[in-house]
């Protein structure tokens, strides 16, 4: 198992900053708003030959008169309790306050080693760091995120704690992208298949800000769950406001998924304009996915008929795999990864070329391209060419031949054949002259 380094501290200190700059990419979200990060958000790191798991949290603030203080506390204490090594960050600038005490007095509750950690130290100024020896964490390690100076020391420091042969293991981590509108129930979900409560969950509209990464595993391999913000109409998000960002992470968890859970509300009497939407996001970035209806306890009503509005609502992805769950009553939940695993073998199937052609011969003794200008299309042969979607190549005499119903005819004779439900396919027509 990978040693999980947790970074604790105030509102404002740099957290999540320092995260992203670790990290080498914008994960968390950066802004002067205190309670921005309310959930743990992991992500991967390295230094030096060691792979961990950096985890960023929310600021903690006793005062606060935030909804959601207790939830950001309650998720900090967790972060706490499961990591091997502490970041304790305090700000340099406004010196030392009763916050940071406070903070110090939980950290030293825990056995776990900490690394106390002065930022905001622009200019370098180490004698700023001297009055945070009075919390009795150690030395006080200097830091100016902004400048990326000192962050090799720190990150040194951090290291020396982890095991020898620390986060050696070459196994991939799945990605698991979960997506929809707000209050579908996506953080619900998430605590009801890792058992615990993982990410905030509130009736209040937005409460998940950031894509939050859950690690965990299952089948003896290793997964993370990417609980995402509720994605609303374009229109009514500024790209500059704290949901703006959240926008762009959510899509940038869909692009780097392997497989995407597209949660609608099972509630609602049919599925709204945004809903098809981000369905057509999953389906444009082709991802295998899984449609989850949840709060399937509150409707009760006829499966069958909803499954029929899917099929119409959803015509452009009708490879698409559904399940009926609520995550209030855990009633279908256990199916889900089994359900995503199916999706994820199918996009990475390989099928031999011999396969294909076979396929291929019988569909076109079956219906022959149409003529076009009484010109004929002459097919040579057919090649699978990449996974994740299973992307096809057929060669022919000329691309320009081939329309847009012909070539869904191949595409749906292919999923006759194969078992693709769960997975988009591409099928690229090339011509003599290679162009598609």
């Amino acid at each position: 198992m990978r040693p999980i380094v947790a970074i604790i501290g105030r509102p404002n200190v740099g957290k999540s900053t320092f995260f992203n700059k670790i990290c080498g990419k914008r994960i968390s979200i950066v802004d002067d708003t205190p309670g921005v990060t309310r959930d743990r958000i992991y992500a991967d790191a390295e230094w030096c030959g060691h792979n961990f798991l950096l985890v960023d949290t929310g600021g903690l603030d006793e005062k606060s008169d935030d909804h959601f203080q207790k939830d950001i506390k309650r998720q900090a204490e967790i972060a706490i309790n499961e990591a091997h090594v502490i970041v304790f960050l305090v700000d340099g600038k406004s010196g030392l306050t009763n916050g940071d005490e406070e903070v110090a007095s939980i950290l030293k509750k825990s056995k776990t080693p900490v690394v106390l950690v002065v930022n905001k130290l622009d200019n370098f100024e180490v004698e700023n760091t001297y009055e945070f020896y009075s919390l009795g964490l150690g030395e006080p390690y200097p830091l100016s995120v902004e400048q990326s100076k000192g962050i090799g020391d720190v990150l040194d420091k951090i290291v020396s704690y982890f095991p020898e042969k620390a986060g050696k293991s070459d196994e991939k981590t799945t990605k698991i992208a979960i997506v929809g509108r707000p209050n579908v129930g996506k953080s619900s979900l998430v605590n009801a298949l890792v058992g615990s409560s993982r990410v905030v969950v509130s009736n209040i509209e937005g409460t998940t800000r950031d894509s939050v990464l859950v690690p965990f595993r299952f089948n003896k391999k290793d997964y993370a769950f990417v609980d995402t913000a509720g994605l609303r109409r374009q229109r009514g998000v500024e790209k500059e406001s704290i949901e703006g960002y959240s926008v762009l992470r959510t899509m940038n968890a869909i692009e780097e998924a392997d497989v995407v859970l597209i949660v609608f509300d099972g509630s609602a009497e049919k599925l709204s304009e945004q809903d098809t939407r981000i369905a057509g996001f999953v389906h444009e970035a082709g991802k295998p996915s899984v449609v989850v209806v949840n709060k399937w306890d509150i409707k009760q009503s006829d499966k069958n008929s909803y499954e029929k509005m899917l099929e119409r609502d959803l015509a452009f992805m009708s490879y698409f795999k559904s399940i009926y769950v609520s995550a209030l009553t855990k009633a279908g939940v256990g199916q889900i990864m089994e359900k995503a695993e199916e999706v994820l073998a199918n996009s990475s199937k390989r099928i031999t070329t011999g396969l294909l052609n076979d396929i291929l011969h019988d569909a076109i003794l079956n219906y022959q391209p149409p003529a076009h200008k009484g010109r004929r299309v002459k097919v040579q042969y057919i090649t699978e060419v990449s996974t994740n979607p299973p992307t096809f190549v057929l060669f022919v005499n000329d691309a320009k031949l081939i329309n847009f119903s012909y070539r869904r005819y191949l595409e749906n004779r292919l999923r006759e054949k194969i078992d693709f439900s769960g997975t988009p396919i591409k099928l690229i027509i090339r011509g003599k002259e290679g162009k598609e």
